[in-house]
C-alpha cells in the first residue's frame, strides 16, 4: 500500500517510515512542507496520505490545507490527519466530503501501534475514524442544533461521539443493548443518515451535525 507522508519533524518522520515499512506499507515520498504537499499528492496519487496539520512555511494550518486541495483534484483520495492539534475550520471541510476514506488522530493519544496500523487501513479502505477528542473539539458549543433529538437520544450520541461501542453504552446507561440499538437508529433516521456500517454512521451523525444539516 503506498503512503505519502507529510512530516517535519524529522525524527518522527524517521520512526513512522519505519513502522510504516515493517507493517507492509510503501512510503513513495516523504514531504517536510506544505508547498511540496498537494503536488506530492498529484504525483503519486497513493492508496493514502498521513499529513500533519502545522507544516513549514508557517506551521499553521498548510499540511490540512493542501490534502483538501488534492482531494479536489483526486476525488475520494483516503487522508489520514495525524497532529497534536484539532484545527477546526479546515477539519470540517475535510470532514464534509465524504467522498473516500477521512481520518483524524492526535499524535499523542494514538499509544497502540496495532490500533493505528488498523486505522490506516480502514481509513485507505474508504472509512472513517476519528479520535473521541477531535469529535469533542469539532462539536464545540453547538449542540442546540440537535434539539430534534430527545435527551436519551443526545446522550447516546454524546456516548458514541467518546468513541464507545453499543455495549459499553449499555452498560453506562444501564439499559440494554436492543435499548441502545433503538435510539441510535433514532438519531441516525433524525440526522438523515442512510444505512452504511455503524463506524462511519457514528462519526457522520456528528459531522451532519456540525454541517447543520
Amino acid at each position: 500500500m503506498r503512503v505519502v507522508l507529510a512530516e517535519d519533524h524529522a525524527l518522527l518522520a524517521d520512526g513512522l517510515t519505519r513502522l510504516l515499512s515493517a507493517h507492509g506499507f510503501e512510503v513513495v515520498e516523504l514531504v517536510d512542507n506544505g508547498p511540496r504537499l498537494a503536488p506530492a499528492l498529484l504525483e503519486h496519487r497513493p492508496d493514502i496520505a498521513v499529513v500533519d496539520v502545522r507544516l513549514p512555511p508557517t506551521f499553521t494550518d498548510e499540511g490540512l490545507r493542501a490534502a483538501i486541495e488534492a482531494r479536489q483534484h483526486i476525488p475520494g483520495l483516503p487522508v489520514l490527519v495525524l497532529s497534536q492539534y484539532v484545527e477546526q475550520l479546515y477539519a470540517r471541510e475535510l470532514m464534509r466530503d465524504r467522498a473516500g476514506g477521512v481520518g483524524y488522530l492526535l499524535k499523542d493519544r494514538v499509544s497502540n501501534i496495532g490500533e493505528f496500523v488498523e486505522a490506516l487501513r480502514r481509513v485507505a479502505g474508504g472509512g472513517t475514524v476519528m479520535d473521541p477528542e477531535v469529535v469533542t473539539q469539532l462539536l464545540g458549543g453547538q449542540r442546540s442544533k440537535l434539539d430534534d433529538l430527545t435527551p436519551r437520544e443526545l446522550e447516546v450520541l454524546g456516548l458514541m461521539a467518546e468513541g464507545r461501542s453499543n455495549s459499553a453504552i449499555a452498560a453506562a446507561l444501564y439499559v440494554t443493548d436492543k435499548a441502545v440499538d433503538k435510539h441510535t437508529n433514532n438519531v441516525f433516521r433524525k440526522l438523515g443518515l442512510t444505512q452504511s456500517s455503524d463506524d462511519n454512521r457514528r462519526v457522520l451523525a456528528v459531522l451532519t451535525y456540525l454541517d447543520g444539516q
